[in-house]
């Protein structure tokens, strides 16, 4: 394919944010495309082989556009506009960052970032339960948070329960220091990190107290219906099967839930079947329940995380091929 030279204004203060700190985020667009960029006083020339610069070209004018609605461009956009572009879908990012959830306390829009989180978010505005599956740093229980505390705020909903199972890794919780509930925080500590950041820390404690928010071990939800009500469930992979139906079953009328977790996570025991994997098998084919599977793309941490489940995705998936190969050799003997 030929090389070609395609030029595009650009203001200087949104070049240096797309560019990024000494042009870091240039020299991955150069790396990754194979192309030449050079900016002369609010000309920026893109050279290469003719698809990669018109990639290029496609991945900074959406980060213009972005960087124009008062976002800071950070390296997961750019790593996101880097893989959409390559698998041709180059306009994702800028109707993805259409989409405000709400705003934390100190006024910063909370938006779904990759197109996984989106369809998370309009699953949750269209189905009263959904399961959201993947990986850490996804973004699963802090997207559901910002949905519960918007629903709460605009008065869909009375009150928001949060819980998660409090797994004992390696200790009994009657050995720890401390009553009881110094003794199940610990487990429900990026729930309350959560609330604070979005809610504030004083319109959580003043709600909490008035028991509008209630955030429990999933033990407490026994024995209760729950009533219009927002519910999240994190931390899902290590339930017991029957402790997900008894989960399941306390939803009352008005109530919306989302349930959250990584399979590959889980602290059960080895011979224990996890409530999530056996809730996606039983209950994948009921109206108004929607599974939502995340993936290393929709990671949103620090990028060295998102290669991590990547790594971690690969070396499992050929784990499984090798069993299934070893299966099949055995089974023909």
């Amino acid at each position: 394919m030929s090389e070609i030279t395609e030029r595009m204004q650009m203001d200087d203060e949104h070049m240096r944010k797309i560019f990024g700190m000494q042009d870091a985020y240039l020299k991955k667009l150069e790396r990754d495309f194979h192309v030449t960029v050079i900016d002369r006083n609010g000309s920026v020339a893109i050279n290469g082989e003719e698809d990669n610069v018109h990639r290029v070209q496609g991945i900074l004018t959406q980060l213009e556009e972005i960087s124009r609605r008062g976002n800071e461009i950070e390296e997961q956009n750019v790593d996101y506009a880097i893989t959409m572009s390559k698998e041709d879908q180059g306009e994702v990012l800028t109707q993805i960052d259409e989409d405000v959830i709400c705003h934390t306390v100190n006024g910063k829009p909370i938006k779904p970032k990759t197109l996984g989180q989106k369809k998370y978010v309009d699953a949750i505005r269209k189905k009263m339960i959904v399961f959201g599956i993947g990986p850490a740093g996804t973004g699963k229980t802090y997207l559901a948070m910002a949905m519960a505390i918007t629903a709460f705020k605009n008065d869909e909903v009375s009150r928001i329960i949060l819980t998660r199972p409090a797994i004992e890794a390696g200790e009994k919780l009657g050995f720890l220091p401390g009553d009881l509930q110094s003794k199940v925080d610990p487990y429900l500590r990026p729930l309350y990190d959560a609330l604070y950041q979005i809610m504030g820390a004083e319109s959580f404690l003043k709600n909490m107290e008035k028991g509008l928010i209630e955030v429990a071990p999933l033990a407490y939800m026994r024995g209760r219906t729950l009533d219009n009500a927002y519910i999240i469930l994190d931390e899902a992979q290590n339930t017991t099967p029957a402790q997900m139906k008894m989960f399941l079953t306390r939803i009352g009328f008005g109530s919306k839930v989302v349930v959250t977790g990584d399979a590959t996570q889980k602290d059960l025991p080895s011979d224990t079947k996890s409530g999530l994997d056996v809730a996606g098998k039983v209950l994948s084919q009921i109206d108004d329940i929607a599974f939502c599977s995340l993936t290393s793309k929709d990671v949103v941490r620090h990028p060295l995380v998102q290669r991590i489940v990547k790594a971690y995705e690969d070396y499992e998936a050929r784990e499984k091929y090798r069993n299934r190969e070893r299966r099949n050799i055995g089974g023909r003997r």
